[in-house]
């Protein structure tokens, strides 16, 4: 705090302080001044205080695990970042500069992320959040062979979740194709006419035709009509 008179003093999880030191942190807050251990002297102190925390700092007031007082005391301006699930738009910039960061890290080259690695960063939740992200990107440049950045060089967590919506797109498509086909078969076997069209399907007509509109098959229904 001494260091950090006349400027910010950035406090990271301010959640995980502990109760004694919640005390005495509020202390210095309210008093604008503080003792060295060991010293006899108060030192005034003229700091900006920026706090950050993962924690629901409202909630752990409530369970007893932050101080109501000091909550208070910080809770002056608040900024909410959402998690990175929240906003991908902003995952390939925050890739790009730790891809940078890392590069002047390890005295490596920078490299650039392949459209599949950027779709498979765009596609996990994030759980980690930009902690997690930075290890990842710095993890690809260092293990990467090629001069792009894969989906192979990312973590398996990565690469598995890709893989499985891609089997979902695979066989949600399949099911689509598949409708298609029993649709214009019912149609042809009908000759045309839509409300046997879907008697034959057993569904309602009026589902048939939201069908034919979801699945862009309107040009069947263009010469048909209820009496057709």
């Amino acid at each position: 705090m001494e260091v950090a008179d006349g400027g910010t003093l950035f406090l990271d999880e301010i959640g995980e302080l502990a109760m004694g030191l919640q005390a005495k942190l509020l202390r210095v807050l309210q008093e604008r001044e503080f003792e060295r251990v060991g010293g006899t002297r108060a030192i005034p102190l003229d700091i900006r205080l920026v706090a950050a925390s993962n924690r629901d700092l409202a909630a752990a007031v409530e369970c007893g695990g932050f101080r109501r007082d000091l909550f208070y005391r910080l809770n002056v301006v608040t900024v909410t970042l959402p998690p990175l699930r929240e906003r991908r738009e902003d995952i390939t910039a925050m890739a790009n500069h730790f891809v940078l960061k890392a590069s002047r890290k390890c005295k490596s080259a920078p490299k650039a992320f392949s459209s599949e690695a950027v779709v498979c960063m765009k596609n996990y939740d994030w759980p980690g959040n930009v902690r997690e992200l930075e290890n990842a990107v710095e993890r690809a440049l260092v293990l990467g062979a090629s001069d792009a950045i894969q989906p192979e060089d990312l973590p398996d967590s990565l690469a598995e979740v890709s893989a499985s919506e891609a089997e979902s797109a695979s066989f949600h498509g399949a099911i689509k194709e598949l409708k298609k086909r029993l649709i214009v078969q019912a149609f042809e076997q009908a000759g045309g006419n839509y409300i046997d069209a879907a008697k034959a399907l057993s569904i309602h007509p009026n589902s048939l035709l939201r069908l034919i509109r979801n699945l862009g098959l309107k040009g069947l229904t263009k010469a048909a009509g209820p009496g057709s």
